[in-house]
């Protein structure tokens, strides 16, 4: 068998499936409708970032050469989406080596792929057709085992959500809020530690402002306009294998202002 031909084929398809119309990603979603829903959702997006408000970027020369995968971004939370979609646009903008803006929105004709997002499962499921459309753009659905509906219960972890995120890690960028929710100083969740712990990914604590002044709690309709939205990246972490898990959580919380809890909950 010729392997050398095998692989010049490869790479010529590659080529013309370049928009992934029929690659599928590790949950089974197909590439090529994601590529189209981040297109749409980011021409639908950029003048709430760009235009009717101001954002202001710091450090991504920090995650430019950064590899394709099994890299962690660990952020604080503000809104439902708007977080999120935000940093879709930087990451876009990354990919060509557009340092620190997302000024010029030509980055949208070949947005990245291999982009994924931690969510709640019943915020994605049960909150109408929008959320529904933006679980494509590459959500890891979980569900939470302490809040649902916006009410506290208590009810077991989601065992699979680590093995969920593992995935989208082996595939590319993974973005997660380790508060789990919205709330202001809401504490960092202990199972993030566990997950990095687990996972041995490379991770690039995040710290935003202004969302919440800007946007409704889902992040879809503006609340003020002419404000500023800062995102700042801060330098990439590899956590050592002797690290504890209080270790890990001091770390995040340091670098992204997400409080400690006194007494951590998964």
């Amino acid at each position: 068998m010729d392997f050398k031909r095998i692989r010049y084929l490869k790479q010529f398809f590659d080529c013309l499936d370049r928009w992934g119309l029929v690659r599928r990603d590790p949950f089974g979603n197909p590439i090529g409708m994601k590529r189209i829903v981040v297109f749409v959702l980011g021409w639908l997006t950029y003048a709430r970032l760009s235009i009717y408000n101001r954002t202001e970027i710091k450090g991504t020369e920090k995650i430019q050469d950064l590899p394709r995968e099994g890299v962690l971004f660990l952020s604080n939370h503000q809104t439902y989406f708007m977080d999120v979609i935000c940093f879709y646009h930087i990451f876009f903008s990354v990919k060509w080596r557009i340092k620190n803006s997302i000024r010029f929105p030509f980055y949208l004709l070949a947005p990245r792929s291999r982009l994924f997002y931690v969510a709640a499962s019943e915020t994605m499921k049960e909150d109408g057709f929008l959320p529904q459309v933006l679980s494509l753009a590459g959500a890891i659905l979980v569900n939470r085992s302490w809040r649902a509906h916006g009410q506290d219960v208590k009810r077991e972890v989601d065992l699979e959500a680590q093995e969920k995120v593992r995935k989208g890690l082996a595939f590319g960028w993974v973005v997660s809020f380790p508060q789990g929710t919205t709330r202001p100083f809401a504490p960092i969740r202990k199972g993030t530690a566990h997950l990095i712990k687990a996972t041995n990914p490379i991770v690039v604590p995040v710290q935003i402002n202004g969302f919440r002044r800007a946007f409704d709690k889902k992040g879809f309709f503006l609340k003020k306009r002419n404000t500023t939205l800062s995102v700042e990246f801060k330098d990439p972490i590899r956590f050592k294998e002797s690290d504890t898990i209080e270790e890990i959580l001091q770390r995040i919380s340091d670098e992204t202002g997400i409080p400690m809890a006194d007494s951590h909950v998964n």
